[in-house]
């Protein structure tokens, strides 16, 4: 079992930048792959970026590229998303997965709770 909590949500400007954290615990979390995911009202959760378990490989959705930027610190169990020049669009509630391959589909088994971004135009 992997536990995922998310941190770092907010109300922010568009141009602004937030740092989301996924804080994880349990069985061999520096040697799984883990991903970010957003959900916004009446849309299907959608990809954002997901990163390998070395921190070596990192896919991230067309839409974010060259904005946001996910990033792992193994030491910490930790894995992070950067996220400047929001937009409003990025508005979603976010959630954190993780799972033993990189895949850019939902099908991770283990999900965060999700934390709240809104960006304000």
């Amino acid at each position: 079992q992997v536990q995922l909590v998310e941190s770092g949500g907010g109300l922010v400007q568009a141009g602004d930048s937030l740092r989301l954290s996924c804080a994880a615990s349990g069985r061999a979390v520096s040697s799984i792959a883990m991903a970010w995911f957003r959900q916004a009202p009446r849309k299907e959760r959608e990809f954002v970026a997901a990163i390998g378990w070395s921190g070596g490989s990192t896919v991230y959705a067309d839409s974010v590229k060259g904005r946001f930027t996910i990033s792992r610190d193994n030491a910490k169990n930790t894995v992070y998303l950067q996220m400047n020049s929001l937009k409003p669009e990025d508005t979603a509630v976010y959630y954190c997965a993780a799972g033993s391959l990189l895949v850019v589909s939902p099908s991770y088994p283990y999900w965060g709770q999700g934390t709240q971004v809104t960006v304000s135009s």
